[in-house]
């Protein structure tokens, strides 16, 4: 395991898929802990220039579709993960258990393995996105909110309706098509195959270069 403060080989989301929307999430105070994340300097989305390349693609497919992409996390800085361990210690802060963890103790968030030392968002190839649907001018209905704390995230959830079925199929289709890998816990996740940087955790905040 390395780490680099090196931001040369990223680009900015926004810039490279122009479709895409953002809303990031820990930018702002609306995320499981209430409060901007150390780390997030300013409301944009980085990504290494291959995970970019690929997510351009997804955007095309899915906008054939009807859909625009809804990034809410991207690249994150190893700064935002010790701020998150930091909070998964203090027993006493739990003001957004309500929406992102409601079923849980705080306490089992670490053992189970929801928050952890390290993320693969901070190697710079996975993200975090859902799907926007340009008819009815919403977010897609996936059958659970982003960064849920509960079996509701898994990709197979038993208690789906039909249609939230089909979009979170629509969703990991279009990226597994593209050369991302999902994660079966949480339906809006997914990392680049063959990430060009696969032990290295990068430190440098998220702002425009």
């Amino acid at each position: 395991m390395k780490f680099s403060d090196d931001p040369s080989g990223f680009v900015c989301l926004g810039e490279a898929v122009p479709d895409v929307i953002l809303e990031i999430r820990y930018y702002s105070t609306f995320n499981f802990i209430g409060e901007r994340i150390s780390g997030y300097e300013q409301p944009i989305a980085l990504l290494t220039k291959e995970a970019a390349a690929a997510l351009r693609a997804v955007s095309r497919d899915v906008a054939e579709k009807g859909y625009r992409l809804k990034i809410f996390d991207a690249y994150r800085p190893q700064t935002a993960v010790d701020h998150f361990m930091r909070w998964a210690q203090d027993m006493a802060d739990t003001r957004m258990k309500a929406y992102f963890y409601p079923e849980l103790d705080k306490r089992v968030l670490v053992p189970n393995g929801y928050i952890a030392a390290h993320s693969g968002h901070s190697r710079g190839s996975t993200v975090d996105l859902t799907l926007f649907d340009m008819r009815t001018g919403g977010e897609a209905d996936m059958g659970g909110p982003f960064d849920y704390f509960g079996e509701r995230s898994h990709y197979s959830f038993p208690s789906l309706s039909p249609a939230q079925r089909a979009r979170r199929g629509l969703l990991r289709e279009a990226m597994v098509r593209r050369g991302f890998r999902p994660l079966a816990e949480e339906w809006w996740h997914f990392t680049l195959e063959g990430e060009p940087w696969p032990d290295t955790y990068f430190c440098f905040p998220v702002k425009a270069k």
